[in-house]
């Protein structure tokens, strides 16, 4: 396995849940994390748990420049960048008829436009250093749908296609680019929108650390490896 010691990774939607796990994941595996998110004062708190070793980067997945902004801070910070982890999204449950406009608009623009960004905005770098890893959290809902939830199934397909074209423009240039798929997952995720605190089977679930240590393992594949669709699923999800 891959000694980690000394890279540098960018991590989108790193004030709470799987974002948040993936930073502290990497850094006690002596990687250097610059970590995105809309909320700063969650960064914050996260800046003063991990130290010099974290970034804190308020941005906007949304937009193009913030994607360009992450990137420059993690060579500003620690010179360089080898990972990017688009992990920021969002979902709300229900049927086709049941989201507003905005809502509806909102998942594509988080979870498609806001994975394309920071992309676009890291793929120059690695391909100058003829290497790098790009590292999509998408989820199940991505490979066989889910019922209601047909619009956020419809952009982690787009996310898990977005990987699979990249990786056959990138792998020759010493990039890999990876999926991975979780199922449920125990977060902030869709809270309020789909979610309760004590909604059922929450506690069942994937935990957050879990879709982390799956982060630590692609990355620490042999170069002369790649996974493309890492799918995990918690013991107790039978659905």
């Amino acid at each position: 396995m891959s000694d980690l010691t000394g890279l540098v990774a960018a991590i989108t939607g790193t004030s709470a849940g799987i974002g948040q796990s993936s930073a502290r994941a990497l850094i006690a595996e002596g990687m250097k994390v610059v970590g995105g998110a809309r909320r700063a004062d969650r960064l914050k708190d996260l800046a003063d748990e991990l130290g010099d070793a974290f970034v804190p980067v308020e941005m906007d997945v949304r937009t193009p420049t913030d994607g360009v902004k992450l990137v420059e801070a993690a060579v500003d910070a620690f010179g360089k960048l080898d990972v990017l982890i688009a992990n920021a999204g969002i979902g709300v449950y229900g049927g086709i008829m049941d989201q507003t406009d905005d809502e509806i608009v909102a998942m594509i623009d988080t979870n498609v436009s806001g994975t394309v960004w920071p992309i676009r905005a890291a793929v120059p770098g690695m391909l100058s250093t003829g290497s790098g890893d790009i590292v999509i959290i998408a989820s199940v809902a991505g490979i066989r749908g889910a019922g209601d939830e047909a619009v956020y199934a419809a952009t982690k397909f787009a996310q898990v296609g977005l990987a699979g074209a990249l990786d056959r423009e990138l792998r020759a240039k010493g990039i890999r680019v990876t999926v991975i798929a979780p199922g449920g997952v125990a977060t902030e995720f869709a809270m309020g929108t789909g979610r309760t605190p004590d909604m059922e089977g929450l506690e069942k679930m994937l935990r957050p650390d879990d879709v982390a240590q799956a982060v630590v393992a692609v990355l620490k594949q042999p170069r002369s490896m790649r996974s493309l669709v890492w799918s995990m699923r918690s013991i107790h999800e039978e659905d």
